[in-house]
């Protein structure tokens, strides 16, 4: 079971560091050239307006769901209220360009028009509940102390106080890769732990098979199943057409496409740890009761009578520009990503664990 845990554990990583590394460097990026003024006007509101930009930038990035939870935490630290965060962070992993293409090839036009009109809902209904119910969490407390510390700070001449790019550079990247990507990397490496334990205790060839029996199909166990797994959109729309085809019911694909791209355990335990915990039943709730209603009109509007179009020899072609939009990452990039993340998540847990042991010490000798 060991050698299972950690073949799992690093199958994992491989897939998410490489994204992982590129949000910590995006982050950097928005530090540098985005002022926390900017994104505090623009998304640091209740406005409906801020979700719908918020959505709309998610769905173009093809991004995965552990991927753009550094980006996410940066937009809340720099300003953004906990709406338009939570609405990039839902919207991000479920939907892109690549994988509408997917999605219209293989699973057809009706359920595609299902899929793009609840990629674009769904974040806006996160988000509407975010703003709504976050209370304690609506705003980061890091947001909150810059804008203090801004209204109370004199206005000074720009031209006196010209930063060299320099420093501009290197304070982005202390910011993306030191102060957030130690603190994300920390708490992904427990939710990949966590996620790789389940996945040796029920291996995806059993998941594949129980999704596979049309008659043991159940729109409750696609949502649990999906958020245990590690689900890309673009990566996994092959899998839920071969599905269909099989006999799956179609709700059966739209509910495993959401539930399964918007959560999983590292993502989620990252927003617990990182954000609050009304934030993690907020954002885990409305996906999975979403997904599951979504699912059921699928089925009330589709059956019976519901044709599969996945035709593989037809779908060459689509496939092919799909996987052009799509990035196609080296094995040897992969596990480079994969180094620097663990050493990270392992740098950042270095002075907790010493602290544990500090602590079990003192125990002893008062003992």
């Amino acid at each position: 079971m060991g050698n299972d845990l950690l073949a799992s554990f690093w199958q994992l990583l491989n897939i998410s560091s490489f994204w992982l590394v590129v949000s910590y460097l995006l982050c950097s990026v928005l530090h540098i050239v985005l002022r926390p003024e900017f994104l505090q006007r623009n998304l640091g509101n209740n406005k409906l307006s801020s979700l719908v930009k918020a959505t709309i930038s998610g769905m173009l990035l093809p991004i995965c769901s552990c991927g753009v939870v550094p980006l996410a935490l940066s937009l809340y630290h720099s300003g953004a209220y906990l709406g338009p965060t939570l609405a990039f962070l839902v919207a991000t992993p479920i939907i892109n360009p690549a994988a509408v293409i997917l999605a219209f090839v293989l699973l057809g036009p009706q359920l595609t028009a299902i899929y793009i009109i609840t990629g674009f809902l769904l974040p806006m209904i996160i988000g509407v509940l975010g703003n709504k119910f976050g209370k304690d969490e609506l705003i980061s407390p890091v947001a909150a102390a810059m804008a203090n510390a801004a209204a109370g700070s004199v206005t000074i001449n720009s031209a006196a106080v010209m930063i060299p790019w320099s420093k501009k550079i290197a304070g982005g990247l202390d910011w993306g890769v030191r102060s957030l990507g130690l603190q994300v990397s920390r708490y992904v490496l427990v939710g990949l732990v966590l996620a790789a334990l389940l996945l040796t205790i029920i291996p995806v060839s059993f998941i594949q098979d129980y999704l596979s029996r049309p008659d043991m199909v159940s729109l409750l166990g696609i949502a649990a199943l999906g958020a245990i797994m590690y689900v890309c959109a673009v990566g996994h729309i092959p899998f839920i057409a071969a599905l269909v085809a099989a006999g799956a019911v179609p709700g059966a694909a739209i509910t495993f496409l959401l539930a399964g791209t918007a959560t999983n355990l590292p993502e989620l335990f990252s927003i617990y740890k990182i954000i609050g915990k009304r934030t993690v039943v907020i954002y885990t709730g409305t996906v999975i009761f979403c997904s599951l209603v979504v699912g059921y009109i699928t089925n009330y509007l589709l059956m019976p009578g519901f044709t599969p179009v996945f035709d593989l020899s037809s779908a060459q072609n689509s496939i092919a520009l799909a996987n052009k939009l799509s990035l196609s990452v080296p094995v040897g990039v992969e596990c480079i990503c994969s180094v620097i993340i663990l050493a990270m998540g392992l740098i950042a847990w270095r002075p907790v664990v010493k602290e544990w042991f500090m602590k079990l010490g003192r125990r002893t000798v008062n003992a």
